[in-house]
């Protein structure tokens, strides 16, 4: 049995990872940690999750748990993530990391503190936005530049980072195959008299509203036709099997910063 620590136990996404490490054949909570003076510090993780008892109660350190464990979950906020990958590289405890809203600072922190201990990070797990990942390097390179590119990204009014870290993924990928720098190129959004659209621009639109677990929309506009290519999420428990599988794969690897395209085996 694998005996996994999940750090930000009682969140939306910190929940459906207890109730699926206790239905996976293979994984067993061996800690549950969540920020000083949450409201469930002390509860039992699993009632928390819906899951009934597991006798495991939601703490609030890292360093308190993370030697019972074979690795980490940790799907907070950025902050308190460098924090538990600092832990977690001391403890040589492998970690995957689902937080999003990184800034070039915290990554990187994060290429350096994966140094001690492997890492897989990802903006996210799923298996098939991982997969449209390839596939969008892959249209992009046969277009070439003479089709626009705009991002639509759709997400939950509870988000607190705009754009999504999968719609920077997905335009940080186009733009490396056609030989753009996104942080020139990159626009967000638009108001105003902005001026006919510059060739080389790769917008991103983020929506906010109700309970949209994820979806993105990815267009190449061209002249005389679009290309669209969309993934939806229905549920948070596609991007929790994929980092199951990302925990299943990281445990026994030498320390270095990995992301799901080498879990999935699709770099190369």
């Amino acid at each position: 049995m694998i005996r996994a620590i999940v750090c930000g136990a009682a969140g939306r996404m910190g929940g459906r990872i207890v109730a699926m490490v206790k239905e996976a054949g293979d994984f067993a909570i061996a800690g549950a940690v969540e920020r000083p003076g949450h409201p469930s510090l002390g509860k039992d993780a699993g009632e928390l999750a819906g899951v009934g008892k597991i006798g495991v109660n939601i703490a609030d350190d890292l360093n308190s748990v993370v030697k019972g464990g074979q690795v980490v979950f940790d799907f907070t906020a950025p902050q308190a993530a460098l924090a538990h990958l600092a832990v977690a590289a001391r403890a040589k405890v492998p970690i995957v990391l689902g937080t999003t809203g990184f800034t070039a600072a915290d990554l990187s922190r994060i290429q350096e503190l994966s140094k001690a201990v492997p890492c897989v990070l990802s903006p996210n797990m799923s298996i098939g936005v991982n997969v449209l990942f390839k596939v969008l390097a892959e249209v992009a390179s046969t277009l070439g530049s003479d089709y626009d590119v705009e991002i639509f990204e759709t997400h939950h009014r509870f988000k607190k980072d705009a754009p999504s870290g999968t719609a920077l993924r997905m335009a940080q990928v186009i733009a490396k195959v056609l030989g753009r720098d996104l942080d020139k190129t990159g626009i967000y959004g638009r108001k105003g008299l902005v001026g006919e659209r510059a060739k080389e621009e790769i917008a991103i639109h983020a929506l906010r509203a109700g309970d949209v677990v994820g979806e993105h929309t990815v267009v190449f506009g061209g002249m005389g036709e679009r290309i669209e290519v969309t993934h939806r999420a229905h549920s948070r428990d596609n991007f929790v099997r994929g980092a199951l599988r990302a925990a299943r794969w990281v445990i026994g690897r030498p320390p270095g910063l990995y992301d799901m395209q080498d879990v999935l085996g699709l770099k190369g």
